[in-house]
């Protein structure tokens, strides 16, 4: 049954992955600016509020449907292999650094600065490399 909309899953899993990598691609560079102003400020709070939405609204909500559709995708074509379980676990990493941004916009939001812009900047170029690598696991199947 699931099979007759693999098509239209995977279409809407690409989609999903797509919302959830631009969010993960702007969140630290929104905390690497955010991470410069002076806390207290109007533009200290207009970050926050930047910052929030896009968890929220995007993030969210695209990191639970690439999860889903990604999900159902397995359902309906299982291809075993090591370039799966490379893909996965890049997937996990994804996931905790997911978690880690939230929990940085909490501290921000609190006015803590547990890190400097460069470090927010640094993480973003690794979100950037762990993306390229999923794509080109999910598209070559390598190994």
């Amino acid at each position: 049954m699931l099979t007759e909309y693999y098509l239209l899953i995977k279409a809407l899993h690409i989609m999903s992955f797509t919302a959830w990598m631009a969010g993960m691609f702007y969140l630290p560079r929104l905390f690497a600016y955010h991470a410069e102003v002076t806390p207290g400020t109007a533009e200290s709070e207009k970050f926050k509020l930047m910052e929030r939405r896009l968890l929220r609204v995007i993030l969210n909500p695209a990191m639970i449907s690439t999860w889903l559709f990604g999900a159902l995708l397995l359902v309906i074509v299982w291809q075993p292999g090591h370039w799966f379980d490379a893909k996965f676990s890049l997937l996990i990493i994804m996931q905790l650094l997911h978690a880690y941004f939230a929990r940085s916009r909490r501290h921000l939001a609190q006015d803590k600065r547990p890190h400097t812009p460069r470090f927010y900047k640094i993480v973003n170029e690794a979100v950037t490399i762990i993306f390229i690598v999923i794509v080109l696991l999910a598209v070559l199947k390598p190994f």
